[in-house]
């Protein structure tokens, strides 16, 4: 189980709170208006914005005090993470702590037709392609926590359907606990089993 409890968090000077109990391998959707916190959330449940005050705990244990690195949390940033002088192949192979299961990889890269990018370097992406590569990174690293920051925005329908169906296959499959940030109510209502709306 995901617990925020009387989590307290700064930005741009005010004062942000939280509260969420989230059973491990449910699936959140996030939605609210622009500024009112929630990729804050994404960023204090990583590790790189410090609470003022509360705690943070996964299956019983604090993490709040761990560094970003120690943390069970696997975080896709609306900028993609990936690493411009690596190829596409590279960055997927990227934070796994022993071998990289190249097979589910693959068949992630030709479920979301990414396939014929993966001998290429990100700059040669489009917007939409590094999206798809960012998401089968994040997804299928092995930490059960997966935070997701409008992790379809720049996709086109018929992409952005794609990504959504395997998003809930593969998460539902591996059994990962997963927060959405979503603008879109559909999205939200196909993935999630729970929605909350920050106000």
């Amino acid at each position: 189980m995901l617990e925020i409890q009387q989590l307290v968090v700064e930005r741009d000077g005010r004062p942000l709170r939280y509260e969420l109990q989230l059973e491990a391998g449910q699936i959140l959707a996030i939605q609210g208006r622009s500024g009112v916190g929630k990729s804050s959330l994404l960023s204090a449940i990583a590790g790189f914005l410090a609470p003022q005050s509360g705690r943070i705990c996964w299956q019983g244990e604090r993490i709040d005090p761990l560094p970003p690195e120690a943390r069970p949390v696997s975080l896709l940033f609306q900028d993609h993470n990936l690493f411009e002088h690596l190829g596409v192949w590279d960055n997927l192979r990227l934070g796994f702590k022993g071998p990289a299961p190249e097979q589910a990889l693959r068949e992630a890269a030709i479920a979301l037709e990414v396939e014929a990018q993966l001998n290429k370097r990100p700059a040669e992406l489009s917007g939409g392609q590094r999206q798809r590569i960012a998401l089968i990174r994040t997804l299928l690293r092995p930490e059960p926590l997966v935070l997701l920051d409008e992790p379809f925005a720049e996709l086109d329908p018929y992409t952005r359907e794609l990504a959504v169906r395997w998003t809930a296959e593969r998460s539902r499959a591996l059994g990962k606990t997963l927060l959405l940030v979503t603008h879109q109510a559909e999205e939200a209502e196909r993935l999630s089993d729970r929605l909350w709306h920050m106000e």
